[in-house]
C-alpha cells in the first residue's frame, strides 16, 4: 500500500522531474520479471538436450557454441629493415682563447640488428604476421667533444619451435656499392690506359719527325673523346667518383670550397657482425639459447678527428653511416606434436581429441568443423597419487643412458582431408606439414560412412602426393641455393649454408626423400563411431586388411617400399562415449618405447 502511494504521489507532484530514478525503477519491475522468466526457459531447455544431435550435451558432446578458438597463423610474411648507421660529425674544439682549435667530431653509432630466437611457450605466428615490417633502431649521429653516437636498438624476432625461414629477397647497399665502385674502377683503367697510348703515339712522332703528328693526334682523340662529358665529369666529381658520396662536408663551406676539396683515402671499414651469406634458409626444430643473425646493421660514419693529418691538419670533412640490409623472408611453422591425426572430413578427429585430452576443440556433425590446428596434451603421470596411465620403463640406450618413464605427449589435430585435395579441394593439404614431425601417425576413420578400407587407401594417397610436391620444393630450393645472390663476395666464399646445428633425426630426415621418410613413421588406425549399427562388418575387413600388411601378404597403403609395417593395428573407439579412448594410450605409448 505504501509503494502505490509513493508512486501516485510521486506521478501527481513533480517527482519524476526531480527523481527519476524511483519512477523508472518501479515501471522496470515487470520487464525484468519477464527477462529472468525468459533466461530460466531457455536455460532449462538448452540442458535438457544438446543442440548438435540428439544425445545429452555433455563435454563430448558440447552445444555448438562451447569451444575455444585461439588465435592461429602458421604462416607469415615479414620485410625486415636494420638500422642505419649514423653519420660521423665535423666539429673542432673552440674555447675563449683558442677559436681555431683541433678536430673533435664524434663518430657515428652503429645500425640496430635483426635477430631470430625459437622460444617455448609460442605455438603460433599471428602475433608476428600482424607487424609485417619490422625495423631496427638507427645509429645516432656523432656530436661535438668526441660524443659517439649512441648505437640503434637490436630487434629479436620471437617464433614458435618448429618454424621454417626462408629468405624471398635481399637489398643490400654494401654489396651493390661494391659492385659499381669495381665498374668504376674498371673505367678509370680504361681512360688511363687510352691516355697513355695517345701520349706514347705522341711522343714517337715528335721522335721521329714525322709529318703526321696532326693526324696521329687526332687518332689520339678519337680513343680518348674530349667531350662534353668528361668536362662534367670534371665540374661534377661528387657523380663521377662514388666515393664522394660517402663523404660529409662542413656545411659552413662554399659551393666552390666544396667541388675542389680533395679528400683522403678512404679508410676500409669491417663489420663486427657479417652478414649471413644468402639465401637465409633456417630450420628451428630446438628451442634456440642465442638469437640467430638475420639482417646486420650498418656502420657507423667516422668523425673528422680520424682525418687529421700533415694534409689536413684541420679537416673539414667526415664520413656517411652505411645503408643496412633490406630483407624479405617468409615464415612457416611446422607444429611439433608426438602423433599427427589424420583423416577424412567429419570422421571424429576433434571429438578424440576432447576425449583424450583436456582441449575445447570445436565440435560439430557437418564437415571442416575444424578449420585449423589444434593441440592437446595427454598427461600420463600427474604426479599426485598413482599414475593415470602406467607407462613401461624405456630400454636403455646403446650408450648405456637409461631414460625416465614419459608423463605426457602431445597430439595435433589438422583439418579434414578428402580426395584430390592435393589440386586444392577442400582445405587442402597445406595441413600436412603440421604432422610431418609428428612421431606417430593416427588415421582416424569413421566406420559408419564408407568403406575404410578405402578411405585408408585414399589418405595414404594424399599423403604422398604432399610429400612428393615437398620433393618438388626441396629440389627448387637446392636450385636457388647455387645461384651467386652475392656479386660483392669473392668466388672463394661459402655458400649459403643452415645456421641451425643438425641434430640426428634431422639428419636422417635429410637423408630420406620426403615420401620415404613420412612413410616409415610408425602408424595405426582408430576406428571411430565403432557402437552405431551396421560397423562390425566394416571393422572386421579393415582389421583383416592390417593383418595382411602387417604379415607382407599386401603391400603398404602408401605404395613405398620399405615403409614401416610392423604392428598395423585397428583401435575401435566411441570417442563420443569416452568409450576404448585409453586403449589409444597405452598403445601410442607403446609405440614410442619402440623407436625411442
Amino acid at each position: 500500500m505504501k509503494s502505490a502511494k509513493s508512486v501516485w504521489a510521486a506521478s501527481s507532484t513533480l517527482a519524476p522531474f526531480l527523481y527519476p530514478s524511483v519512477c523508472t525503477a518501479a515501471s522496470k519491475l515487470p520487464l525484468l520479471a519477464c527477462r529472468r522468466s525468459l533466461h530460466h526457459q531457455l536455460r532449462a531447455a538448452s540442458s535438457t538436450a544438446s543442440t548438435v544431435n540428439d544425445l545429452p550435451e555433455s563435454r563430448l558432446n558440447p552445444a555448438p557454441d562451447d569451444y575455444s578458438a585461439p588465435s592461429f597463423n602458421d604462416k607469415a610474411e615479414l620485410t625486415l629493415y636494420a638500422g642505419r648507421g649514423g653519420n660521423g660529425c665535423v666539429s673542432f674544439l673552440r674555447e675563449a682563447f683558442l677559436p681555431d682549435g683541433p678536430p673533435n667530431g664524434g663518430d657515428g653509432g652503429v645500425g640496430g640488428n635483426i635477430y631470430i630466437q625459437a622460444a617455448p611457450g609460442e605455438t603460433s605466428l599471428h602475433k608476428v604476421a600482424r607487424q609485417r615490417f619490422i625495423r631496427a633502431g638507427r645509429g645516432r649521429h656523432g656530436q661535438g667533444s668526441s660524443k659517439s653516437g649512441t648505437r640503434g636498438e637490436d630487434i629479436i624476432i620471437t617464433v614458435p619451435v618448429g618454424t621454417i625461414v626462408r629468405e624471398i629477397e635481399r637489398h643490400d647497399p654494401v654489396a651493390e656499392e661494391e659492385v659499381s665502385m669495381r665498374a668504376w674502377r674498371l673505367v678509370q683503367k680504361e681512360r688511363k690506359k687510352e691516355e697513355r697510348e695517345r701520349l706514347e703515339l705522341e711522343e714517337q712522332a715528335r721522335k721521329n719527325g714525322v709529318e703526321e703528328v696532326e693526324e696521329e693526334a687526332d687518332l689520339g682523340r678519337n680513343l680518348q673523346p674530349r667531350g662534353p662529358k668528361p668536362q662534367e665529369d670534371e665540374e661534377n666529381p661528387d657523380e663521377a667518383d662514388p666515393q664522394r658520396q660517402k663523404w660529409l662536408l662542413y656545411p659552413g663551406m662554399t659551393k666552390s670550397e666544396m667541388r675542389s676539396a680533395e679528400f683522403p683515402k678512404l679508410p676500409k671499414r669491417t663489420r663486427f657482425l657479417k652478414q649471413p651469406p644468402a639465401p637465409v634458409y633456417l630450420d628451428l626444430s630446438e628451442i634456440t639459447p642465442n638469437p640467430i643473425l638475420l639482417a646486420t646493421g650498418g656502420i657507423g660514419g667516422l668523425g673528422n678527428t680520424h682525418f687529421t693529418s700533415r694534409e689536413h691538419p684541420r679537416p673539414v670533412f667526415a664520413t656517411k653511416g652505411e645503408d643496412a640490409v633490406t630483407m624479405k623472408i617468409e615464415l612457416e611453422l611446422k607444429l611439433l606434436a608426438d602423433v599427427g591425426l589424420v583423416g577424412l572430413p567429419n570422421a571424429g578427429k576433434s571429438t578424440l581429441l576432447r576425449a583424450m585430452t583436456n582441449s575445447r576443440t570445436r565440435v560439430g556433425n557437418w564437415a571442416f568443423t575444424t578449420l585449423q590446428p589444434n593441440i592437446g596434451t595427454v598427461v600420463l603421470d600427474k604426479y599426485s597419487g598413482r599414475p593415470v596411465t602406467t607407462a613401461p620403463k624405456r630400454a636403455a640406450s646403446a650408450s648405456g643412458e637409461v631414460f625416465d618413464p614419459r608423463t605426457r605427449f602431445t597430439i595435433a589435430d589438422i583439418p579434414g582431408l578428402i580426395e584430390g585435395a592435393h589440386l586444392d579441394k577442400g582445405l587442402g593439404i597445406a595441413f600436412l606439414r603440421h604432422v610431418e614431425r609428428a612421431g606417430v601417425l593416427a588415421f582416424v576413420l569413421d566406420l559408419s560412412a564408407r568403406n575404410a578400407v578405402d578411405a585408408l587407401k585414399a589418405l595414404w594417397r594424399e599423403v604422398g602426393l604432399y610429400a612428393e610436391m615437398r620433393d618438388e620444393e626441396e629440389r627448387l630450393r637446392g636450385v636457388e641455393s647455387n645461384i651467386d645472390w652475392d656479386l660483392a663476395e669473392d668466388a672463394a666464399s661459402p655458400g649459403p649454408i643452415n645456421l641451425m646445428h643438425l641434430s640426428g633425426t634431422q639428419a636422417k630426415e635429410d637423408e630420406l626423400s620426403p615420401k620415404d621418410y613420412i612413410s616409415r613413421k610408425p602408424w595405426f588406425v582408430v576406428a571411430t563411431k565403432a557402437d552405431l549399427p551396421d560397423t562390425q562388418a566394416n571393422f572386421k575387413e579393415l582389421k583383416a586388411y592390417l593383418d595382411r600388411v602387417t604379415n607382407g601378404e599386401e603391400a603398404h597403403p602408401s605404395g613405398v617400399e620399405g615403409a614401416w609395417a610392423k604392428k598395423c593395428a585397428a583401435i575401435p573407439v566411441s570417442a563420443i562415449n569416452g568409450q576404448g579412448v585409453r586403449r589409444i594410450v597405452h598403445w601410442t605409448v607403446g609405440l614410442f618405447d619402440e623407436i625411442a
